[in-house]
């Protein structure tokens, strides 16, 4: 493990009662990358994050925040870090501009006016300032949580499932966001249940049941399922399902929208498991090989993980 990490976790376990909820967790964040936890709920990414803030102690293991533990160190943590859980709380009766100064004073930054306006400016949120946060969007509260979590410039910024429940226009805004301040300097590790936007992270853990079943780069992630991975497109989807699954397994056949992801050996059983969609009756509209998504990768994994 890098030496120059800014989070370090080693054979880190925590438990609630009998339920272990981080069991042996090993991984590290560098300077200035975006780092994302994936996996299902109950798979242990919350209570990663809250051990990296210093909110929980480790049963067992080693925590490390810039080199110290934040649970003992509450300090470095309190000012390094800034924390967006799910439900971060916004004051509905103050203003934008009130939010951020109510952090500010929090955090203990005196002087935060020009860093506020900065902070308004890059979120888009600055002709609103004046504005109640009880009378903003679902996107707009998630832009000034984000500003209030970030004016006391920490080095690291902890995102949990930062964009859950919000609209697909403001999740774009919110990652163009992540973007610029992770050019800046910043380094981000964030939850995430959805895989599309794990792979923009330059790395990720695949974690289940508490456990880091994979990390790396998403490309070398995907590189690694086995076989050629097909996107079919048939009609009727659930009936191809079925038929899919009774040629190849379970396993190898997923359904995403009205889409299949089926793994085949090689190249040359894509045409021949069209035919046998179409034998079967089904109507054909295309069967391609594409690269497996981060989805195709979890699911691979944990299948592999099942005793048969």
């Amino acid at each position: 493990m890098a030496d120059a990490s800014v989070i370090a976790l080693t054979d880190v376990v925590k438990r609630y009662g009998t339920r272990t909820a981080v069991d042996g967790v090993t991984l590290d964040v560098r300077p200035g990358e975006m780092f994302g936890l994936i996996g299902p709920d109950g798979a242990g990414k919350t209570t990663t994050l809250r051990l990296v803030c210093g909110l929980l102690r480790a049963d067992a293991g080693s925590v490390r925040l810039l080199g110290v533990d934040p649970a003992r160190d509450r300090t470095v943590a309190t000012s390094a870090i800034g924390y967006l859980s799910q439900r971060f709380s916004l004051y509905g009766d103050l203003s934008i501009d009130e939010n951020i100064e109510f952090f500010a004073r929090v955090h203990g930054v005196r002087d935060f006016g020009e860093r506020r306006t900065r902070l308004l400016r890059l979120t888009g949120l600055e002709p609103f300032r004046g504005r109640l946060a009880a009378r903003l969007s679902g996107g707009m509260k998630q832009k000034l949580a984000l500003a209030c979590t970030l004016v006391h410039e920490p080095r690291v910024l902890v995102l949990d499932e930062p964009t859950t429940g919000v609209d697909p226009v403001s999740r774009r805004e919110f990652w163009k966001l992540l973007a610029e301040f992770l050019a800046s300097g910043l380094t981000i590790l964030l939850a995430t249940p959805y895989l599309d936007e794990a792979e923009r992270c330059d790395r990720v853990a695949l974690l289940n049941a508490g456990r880091v079943l994979a990390l790396d780069v998403p490309a070398r992630l995907q590189q690694g399922v086995p076989g050629v991975t097909v996107e079919v497109i048939a009609t009727p989807a659930r009936r191809a399902l079925q038929v899919a699954r009774d040629l190849l397994g379970a396993a190898r056949v997923q359904l995403f929208g009205d889409r299949l992801h089926v793994r085949v050996d090689g190249d040359a059983a894509v045409p021949a498991l069209a035919e046998r969609l179409r034998g079967a009756g089904l109507e054909v509209a295309s069967a391609r090989a594409i690269t497996p998504s981060l989805e195709d990768v979890f699911i691979e994994i944990v299948s592999a993980e099942v005793p048969s």
